[in-house]
Order: structure tokens, then sequence, then C-alpha cells
């Protein structure tokens, strides 16, 4: 008898994301895996004929590009990196392109960074392209935009991108396709003793604890990448599962609710839509950092941050910006929209509102961030 998930996420999930590692796409680095991508792409077919929407994130330019190039190890430098990008991403494009055709779907090649997702135009521009392609019937192929990334605007693993992505268009699941089973409660490699998980809940400290480091020569993202993605992947309301890329039939089995895999349940409801888009800044311009008694209001009462309660500003920010709410120890309890800027918290920081006009030369908000427009940190 065929093992069933308990939970019914999987099942009643209209809208997925998928996204395979390099490993899987290019087999270990020895170039585009062009039966593994098919297989994959017939499965998606059946999903979307099953009355399901799917976006295919998807690793593999880089590795691809290595290949063409004739380079057997990853460089270091990032010119080097962005331009066997380049070159790998024609081959990917095409290969998803001329799969998916083949199962009578469109594709549509999407590239993303980071600064995509941080302005809120760009962001909502993503959204409803995506939305659009879905509406149309056309599978996205995401990956990030190695070209042009640098490490102010990269998303660091296609792990957090898929997460990212899938709090974009809202999903009610990602799938992320790996060279692993799933997750073990320690290295099975190592420890005869590990025990498979087969659920548990997105964002369980313990699950942090018992993933390891990356697993291949060829990807950047190892257990521990994938863990956090689920974390931040429920925070849109999106449950997890990580399971083997090589599994027969194993996109199809999981949307039945075959437990394949480890799933991870999304404890959360759905963050507003602003809210989600705060919440997944990776890369914040500043901070203000506050008192106890500011943080225990913010943190655990839903109280807005008034100037008086913050002892430090960190930074160079403008008005609109998204910060993070620090508390004394540097931990972050919560982040938000900076109603001044770097240079007027600096001035206002410890003051009451009384003293604002006197202190900026006009009366403004009474709050550094309002409670309207600020999420607690996970």
């Amino acid at each position: 008898m065929i093992q069933k998930f308990s939970s019914p996420v999987l099942r009643d999930a209209r809208r997925v994301v998928v996204k395979v590692g390099s490993s899987l796409v290019t087999n270990e680095g020895r170039g585009l895996d062009e039966q593994a991508i098919g297989e994959w792409c017939r499965q998606l077919a059946l999903l979307i004929r099953d009355g399901r929407e799917v976006i295919m994130v998807s690793s593999g330019a880089i590795a691809e590009g290595m290949k063409r190039l004739g380079w057997a190890t990853r460089p270091k430098e990032v010119h080097e990196l962005q331009a066997a990008a380049a070159v790998g991403q024609m081959g990917l494009a095409q290969m998803y392109e001329s799969k998916l055709s083949a199962n009578g779907l469109g594709s549509a090649q999407v590239l993303l960074t980071h600064a995509d997702l941080a302005d809120r135009e760009r962001y909502l521009n993503a959204r409803s392209t995506l939305l659009t392609l879905l509406k149309l019937g056309v599978v996205p192929v995401i990956n990030e935009n190695d070209t042009v990334v640098n490490d102010e605007i990269k998303f660091g693993d296609n792990d957090t991108l898929g997460a990212l992505v899938a709090n974009l268009v809202e999903a009610d699941a990602l799938v992320i396709l790996t060279d692993q089973k799933g997750l073990y409660t320690a290295d099975p490699r190592k420890d005869p003793a590990a025990e498979f998980v087969h659920e548990a809940k997105a964002g369980d400290p313990a699950l942090e604890l018992m993933a390891g480091g990356a697993g291949s020569s060829i990807g950047r993202g190892g257990m521990l990448t994938k863990i956090l993605a689920a974390k931040r992947a429920a925070g849109s309301g999106a449950s997890t599962v990580i399971a083997w890329g090589r599994e027969a039939d194993a996109l199809v089995r999981l949307t039945q609710g075959d437990a394949i895999g480890t799933l991870l349940i999304a404890q959360t409801q759905k963050n507003q839509a602003r809210k989600q888009w705060m919440a997944d800044h990776l890369q914040m311009r500043g901070a203000v950092v506050v008192d106890a008694g500011a943080a225990a209001k913010v943190r655990d009462e839903g109280k807005s941050l008034l100037p008086i309660g913050m002892v430090l500003v960190d930074g160079d920010f403008s008005r609109g910006d998204v910060i993070a709410v620090r508390d004394e120890s540097g931990q972050e309890i919560a982040r938000g929209l900076a109603n001044y800027s770097s240079a007027e918290a600096r001035l206002i920081c410890r003051k009451p509102s009384s003293e604002f006009e006197r202190l900026l030369g006009y009366a403004a908000e009474p709050e550094m961030l309002h409670r309207d427009n600020l999420v607690l940190s996970r």
C-alpha cells in the first residue's frame, strides 16, 4: 500500500512552484540532462491538465556554460561566472522550450535579481507578468539573472529564489527536487542511526540543526538552504516538500499525496501582500536599534515604533526604504517602511514627537515605523 502524507496540502495545491537543482539539471555537471528535463516537463503538463498552475525555477545555467566553455572547475571570478551564465542560459532556455512544446505547453524565460523584488514597483510588475503567463497557460521558467548579478543583488541560491517566487505569486506549495531523498535527523552518510523525516512544521528550529552543508560541487545550496527556503515560503502560507528528483513520476505522485520526500507544513496564515514583500527583503539599507520597552511594544503588543524608543540608527537609508528593527542584543525583531531618512532619524532618536518640528523644520508622522507598514521577523 502506498504511504500518504497525513496533510492534504499537496493534493489540494492549485498553484505550485517547482525548483530543480543544478546537479539534477546537468547530471552532476556533465551537461544538460535532456531526458530528465523532458520527464519533468511531461509531468508539468499532467499537473496543468489536472487544473493546476505551475512555475519552474531551474538552476543549471552556469554549469551548462562551464561545459560549453570546456571548464572543468567552477570559476571564482565574478566576470567568469557571469560569462558562463550568459553562455549556459541559451541552452537552458532552449531545452525547456523544446521539451515543454513537445508536451503542448508554451514557455517563457524570466530572469530575476533580488533588486527586482526589493523595489515595490518592480515587484508588482514581476508578479503581474507571472500571473498573466499562468492565466495564458504558459509555464514560466525562472532563474537568477547571473549575467548581471553581484553580491548586493543576488539571492545566493535558487532554493531561496524558489521560496521568494512562491511568496510572489502566493503559491500553495513549493516542491524542491534535489539529489537527496529528503531530510534526515543527521547525515546518513556519517551516522547509521539517522532517521528520515517524513513530515514536520516549516520553521521548526530543530530542522536547521539537522541540516548539513552543501552536498554537491556543482550547486550552491545544501539541505540547510532548503530548510530555510521552506521557512520563508511558509510566510505566505506555502508548504514545502523536499524530494529526490529522479523518483519516478515524483511531481505527479506528490500532488496525489504520496509520501515521497520530506513535507514541511506551513503553520502561518498568509501575510498581507505588502507585509510579505517587506518580509522577503534579503538585504536592507539600514536598521534602528531600540530599547527593551520599545521592543516589547513592537513585538508583544503590536504597536508602532516611536523614535523615543530608538537608541541607535545604523546605515544610510531614505524615507520609504525597508529597514530592520533590532533589540539591544542585535536580534532583528521586525522590519518595515521608514517614515524618516537615516539622517532625520538620528536627529529625532530618543526624542518625543513634540520636538520633531524644532529638530527637522517640519512636523510629520509621530512614528518611525507605523504598525500598518511593519512586519514581525520570524
